[in-house]
C-alpha cells in the first residue's frame, strides 16, 4: 500500500535529514554533538526547523502525537544544552549535556525509523505499521548503539578531565 507524500512532506522529509547528518558529522569528528560547533549549530538549528515543518504534515489535520514527540526531542535537546551552562550541576555538566543531545538524536531517528519502514521499498514497505517487528527491532539496535555511545562520550570525558588534573 503506498502512503503518498505531500510536497510539504518532501520538505520536511528533507529538512529532517539535516540534523542526521550534522549529528552523525559531529559523533564522528567532535565523539559528541557540540553545540558549539558549526555542525552543533546546524544539528540545533535543523532541529528546530524539522519540529516546525512537523507541525504541516498531518494526516488527521490537527496536533497528533507526533507532534508531541517532536517537542519532546526538543526539550531533551535544549535541555542537554542547558546542562552544559548550570554551573551548579559541577562535574556532571559534561555528561548530561553530551547523554540530553545524544538522546535528542536518539528520539529524531524514532519518527525517521518509523516513516522510512512503513514508506520504503515504494512497491513493498519492509513494514506495515508503527509496531511492526522491524521497526521495533531497528529501534532496539539504535537503542543498543545509543547506550554503547553515551558510554564511549563519558569515557572520554573521564578521561579528559583525568588527564587534565595531572597537569
Amino acid at each position: 500500500m503506498l502512503h503518498p507524500i505531500s510536497p510539504l512532506g518532501a520538505i520536511h522529509t528533507a529538512i529532517s535529514l539535516i540534523p542526521i547528518f550534522a549529528g552523525l558529522y559531529g559523533f564522528i569528528r567532535y565523539g559528541r554533538i557540540d553545540p558549539a560547533t558549526n555542525s552543533g549549530k546546524v544539528y540545533i538549528v535543523s532541529l528546530v526547523l524539522s519540529v516546525i515543518t512537523s507541525f504541516g504534515v498531518s494526516s488527521t489535520g490537527a496536533l497528533n502525537p507526533g507532534h508531541a514527540f517532536g517537542i519532546v526531542v526538543l526539550l531533551v535537546a535544549f535541555g542537554g544544552i542547558l546542562a552544559g551552562k548550570l554551573t551548579f550541576l559541577g562535574r556532571l555538566r559534561p555528561y548530561l549535556s553530551v547523554f540530553g543531545l545524544s538522546f535528542s538524536f536518539l528520539l529524531s531517528l524514532v519518527p525517521g525509523t518509523n516513516e522510512t519502514l512503513t514508506r520504503l521499498p515504494l512497491s513493498h514497505p519492509l513494514a506495515d505499521a508503527p509496531l511492526a517487528p522491524v521497526v521495533l527491532h531497528t529501534l532496539l539496535v539504535w537503542f543498543a548503539i545509543f547506550v554503547v555511545g553515551v558510554c564511549t562520550q563519558c569515557l572520554m570525558i573521564y578521561w579528559r578531565n583525568k588527564s587534565a588534573v595531572r597537569n
